[in-house]
């Protein structure tokens, strides 16, 4: 399973770094988890440089793909020369988006008409795209789901996994690096979340 996390210049950490983080519970079982970058290395909004582990194109041939968000998204909202690079793919990719993440997916089209949760800053920039913002920090339909709050990418994580490989996969994720004493009702909290959304195509 190829993973595809867009990072930006000025990316936020906590989108990336989280999904990043619980996704690769999932190495043993075969998947490949991979910061994508448009340039060799990207900077965070807090001054912290990552090194692109795959170019962008590689988000074309991923499995799934995940949208971060960062202090410079509308701009790159803007420029073709970045978006032009990708070509994905809403009936064979899962497609997800991190707060201003939302806004590139919109850019693209491949929001098929579907209201989406993004941030508080993001989100008259998301309406002005003409995309319905729900109030809420999670949301998917099919293979498409977006999430609103930088602490609400564990929801995308959890949902990519319960989607691809099972329930009990993302119960196992999630339970490794919730917060001791709080482990059960963490995993019960996510997958109430995300559970009303794993099942549909």
């Amino acid at each position: 399973m190829k993973v595809a996390i867009l990072t930006f210049e000025g990316y936020n950490e906590l989108d990336s770094f989280i999904a990043l983080g619980i996704l690769n519970r999932m190495k043993g079982a075969g998947w490949k988890i991979q910061i994508t970058c448009p340039s060799d290395s990207v900077t965070s909004m807090n001054g912290v440089k990552v090194d692109a582990q795959q170019p962008l194109e590689f988000a074309n041939s991923a499995d799934v793909v995940l949208f971060g968000s960062g202090i410079h998204t509308r701009d790159i909202a803007k420029d073709p020369t970045i978006l032009g690079r990708l070509q994905l793919n809403p009936s064979t990719q899962l497609l997800c988006a991190q707060c201003s993440g939302t806004l590139l997916l919109a850019r693209l089209g491949l929001l098929n008409h579907l209201p989406e949760c993004t941030d508080l800053t993001t989100k008259p920039w998301v309406v002005d795209a003409g995309v319905e913002v729900l109030e809420q920090p999670f949301f998917a339909s099919g293979r498409i789901a977006t999430a609103g709050g930088c602490l609400s990418s564990q929801y995308l994580a959890t949902w990519i996994i319960a989607k691809l490989a099972g329930t009990a996969a993302a119960e196992s994720a999630i339970h490794y690096v919730a917060p001791v004493g709080e482990k059960e009702s963490t995993v019960t909290h996510n997958l109430s979340v995300v559970a009303p959304f794993v099942g549909s195509n």
